[in-house]
């Protein structure tokens, strides 16, 4: 019940509710993409402050490893789970859409461990930075190998994996996020205390104002699932539950901390609805935009925000 009187949280109900009834409600896209970016940069800067005190330690690079580990294995598992139900096209792109992250949801996921005082580490922000990348390319890898079997090498041509590659690391938000955890890392507690006012005092409304934009968009795109099948409706709450399992069971075996065990559970159960569907229209035109849109947006992201974050936290806390 607390989870759901945080003022964010919240928002984010209400941008639901006003979605469902059809209001006129809509926050302007150039202030919903300043929102995106300051959040980014306020969570680079906070990690790199955090990485400026405590140093490279051995639970920094476990954390960092079990990143990596996990954005290879989610998506070619779910790529093998879906293709028995999906075309090889529509497979790669949901597997990529579940194999990256939510920025969002990792961002909500840090205001609830502060707001329930659960310490983590700012490293966390560049692991999720590298599970963001490879799952995309694994996806276009496997879309290509399914146009050389189906004798089409246009689209291939036209989007090849160089590209993506190029477009994945170079990504503006991507960069902000690592640009600002330098800057922190850089300038320790005096960057901190010169920029609390900015990426600490303003946050909580900042995400909660984002928020409001998320429940809206949100709303909007349950629509896209209707006759879909229920399959993969099933898919789109269970599969980030496993992933998150899976997660688990790593922090686990490397002894992570509740705080930084609970994040990488968000990150693994997360779905990205921003940063992979961009790059997959291009890269897999074969593919069912308003399928994998609409199950990471619809479907996975309001259940992470409003059940998955504080049930990761609960079972991190007990077991981890």
């Amino acid at each position: 019940m607390q989870t759901f009187l945080d003022p964010a949280i919240l928002f984010f109900v209400f941008g639901l509710v006003a979605g469902a009834l059809r209001s006129n409600l809509q926050i302007p896209p150039p202030i919903a993409r300043f929102l995106s970016l300051y959040l980014l940069m306020a969570l680079g800067l906070k990690g790199g402050f955090a990485l400026a005190q405590s140093g490279l330690t051995a639970e920094v690079a476990a954390s960092l490893g079990c990143a990596i580990a996990l954005a290879v294995v989610v998506p070619l598992l779910g790529y093998g789970l879906l293709r028995r139900k999906l075309s090889r096209y529509d497979a790669a792109a949901v597997a990529a859409t579940y194999g990256s992250v939510s920025a969002v949801t990792f961002i909500t996921a840090i205001q609830f461990l502060d707001t329930q005082g659960v310490a983590y580490g700012g490293h966390m922000a560049a692991a999720m930075a590298l599970m963001e990348s490879p799952a995309i390319v694994m996806a276009v890898v496997l879309a290509n190998l399914a146009r050389r079997a189906d004798g089409t090498q246009q689209a291939s041509e036209t989007h090849g994996l160089g590209k993506v590659l190029h477009e994945s690391l170079t990504d503006g938000a991507q960069l902000l996020l690592l640009g600002a955890m330098v800057v922190g890392l850089l300038t320790g507690e005096a960057g901190r205390q010169a920029m609390q006012p900015f990426a600490g005092d303003l946050f909580k409304g900042m995400l909660a104002f984002f928020l409001l934009d998320m429940g809206l968009l949100a709303a909007r795109n349950v629509s896209g699932l209707k006759g879909q099948s229920g399959w993969l409706l099933v898919y789109a709450i269970v599969g980030p539950l496993v992933h998150a399992g899976l997660a688990l069971a790593l922090a686990l075996a490397v002894g992570l901390s509740p705080g930084n065990t609970t994040l990488l559970m968000a990150l693994a159960a997360s779905a990205s609805y921003i940063a992979v569907p961009a790059v997959l229209r291009e890269a897999i035109p074969e593919a069912n935009p308003s399928l994998y849109f609409g199950l990471s947006l619809g479907l996975t992201f309001p259940f992470n925000i409003l059940l998955g974050i504080p049930l990761y936290a609960a079972v991190a806390q007990r077991v981890a």
